[in-house]
């Protein structure tokens, strides 16, 4: 019994040493005497003031005393305005927040690489600095269900280093992100999408899962929109057969090994439509995808659960991500005059009242205003001697509608139409209205055209009386000459 409370006092005390030693090994790192090395020092073997001071403040970022090498580096700036390492250690003083970390830290890293960047765009490290503005904000992600305000700067600094830096070495890795960004927004899209169809919404639905397939072709559950898109417009009815042909269609020509792929053709087939061949660069960017694509362990899809960031292991590996980043459409439920913003004019006309728009009407004191639906008769004015007048005379009889106007005589006849029917007279009525429209305008400009010519003739008329009368008065004036003789 004695032996086994020796042997735990003996296990105590060995486990109390190991936690004083770890505690120590972590304080000592937390003071700096752990290094982690920098990525851009200076190799100059010189002895110059400046030099030494870059080397002290490089020394002090390596072992995470980041406030001493910033003011390092920042009394360089001062002192040494001329100095060859200006450029070196802006560039050292953004790095050290950048490596400090923290919202406040990157955002100071993230002034201090774009200060760098447009003042020296020329040097190498600009595509760099550029890069690291890009993993401030990639390392911020969210998921796809939070906000995607980081995401979408992400997605922005790294477009913004492949224009600007097509040709340096993290250009590709930029690709790679890009590509992992733009998978956490085609799923941000995708839920949204599917939340509005669960509700029963589909036109908003089918615009989401048409910005899905439209705008991030790279994502891992692309043909899987267009798949829900086909079944949004199947459910909006018969006049969206057209989008609904097209999805199908993309997912045989894009999508060739989608599980949805056989579907899509059976669909087509029953619905009589033309079947895509697949696209064979689709084909082998697919297969590739399919060998590369990154496999989560169990391990991994557990701990996903409790992690604050996206899991991008679905991202495509391959393929040139797109450039114009997500864009709002409209859906294609709105008519395409709404969609266009061509409901109205601003065009501002003045016309005399007359019997042609109904004033006549109404400066009788007749009630000119026509009902809108079947059986709603207008309250009758009261009766005057010029209605009992008009009535009587064969000239004041009511005039027949605009062509293409509403009645109540075609409004009680389109509810008894079918859709097909009803579609069918909405577009003869407007283009009897549209007929009109052409009518009136070509009356109108012949009116002005021959008012234009009358207005001219009557000039030309009153000049020729001027001129007249002007020759009259000088034959009757004598001559000066015969004046002055008598």
């Amino acid at each position: 019994m004695s032996f086994c409370v020796v042997d735990f006092i003996m296990r105590s005390k060995a486990i109390r040493n190991a936690a004083a030693v770890t505690a120590v090994a972590v304080l000592l790192g937390g003071c700096g005497l752990r290094r982690h090395k920098y990525d851009n020092p200076i190799t100059k073997d010189t002895q110059q003031p400046d030099k030494v001071l870059f080397d002290k403040a490089i020394n002090d970022i390596e072992h995470s005393r980041f406030e001493i090498a910033r003011l390092l580096l920042q009394n360089l700036i001062n002192t040494y305005d001329t100095s060859e390492y200006l450029a070196k250690a802006k560039l050292a003083i953004a790095d050290a927040w950048f490596r400090e970390g923290g919202a406040h830290g990157r955002a100071q890293a993230e002034a201090e690489y774009k200060d760098f960047i447009l003042f020296y765009p020329n040097m190498e490290e600009a595509a760099e600095a550029q890069q690291k503005v890009c993993e401030i904000h990639y390392l911020q992600m969210e998921k796809p269900d939070r906000d995607p305000m980081h995401a979408l700067r992400a997605e922005q600094e790294c477009k913004q280093l492949i224009v600007q830096f097509p040709n340096s070495k993290f250009a590709p890795l930029a690709q790679q992100k890009l590509r992992d960004i733009q998978e956490v927004l085609g799923d941000s899209e995708f839920r949204v999408g599917w939340l509005y169809q669960k509700k029963g919404s589909f036109p908003a639905a089918a615009n989401r899962f048409q910005g899905v397939a439209d705008q991030f072709p790279l994502f891992s559950q692309a043909d899987e929109a267009l798949w829900q898109l086909a079944e949004s417009y199947h459910r909006m009815g018969d006049r969206f057969e057209n989008q609904q042909v097209t999805a199908y269609q993309r997912i045989v020509k894009d999508y060739p090994l989608s599980l949805h792929a056989e579907d899509a053709r059976a669909q087509l087939e029953v619905m009589k439509r033309p079947i895509p061949e697949a696209d064979p660069a689709r084909y082998a960017q697919q297969k590739f995808e399919a060998e590369n694509r990154t496999k989560q362990g169990p391990v991994s899809h557990v701990w996903g659960l409790f992690s604050g960031h996206p899991n991008m292991a679905g991202a495509a590996k391959s393929g040139a991500p797109q450039m114009e980043g997500l864009r709002p459409t409209i859906p294609a439920s709105v008519p395409l005059g709404a969609a266009n913003n061509q409901l109205g004019t601003n065009e501002v006309t003045v016309a005399q009242p007359g019997a042609a728009d109904g004033g006549a009407e109404l400066d009788k004191g007749k009630e000119a205003r026509t009902p809108t639906t079947p059986g709603a008769e207008a309250a009758p004015a009261t009766p005057t001697a010029t209605d009992a007048t008009t009535s009587a005379s064969p000239a004041a009889a009511p005039k027949p509608a605009a062509p293409g106007a509403i009645t109540p005589e075609t409004t009680a006849t389109q509810q008894q139409m079918t859709p097909a029917q009803q579609k069918k007279a909405y577009a003869e009525q407007v283009k009897k209205m549209q007929q009109a429209a052409k009518l009136a305008s070509g009356e109108r400009k012949k009116k002005e055209a021959q008012q234009a010519e009358a207005v001219r003739a009557a000039k030309k008329k009153n000049k020729d009386k001027q001129d007249q009368k002007q020759e009259v008065k000088q034959d009757q004036k004598p001559p000066e000459t015969e004046q002055k003789k008598q």
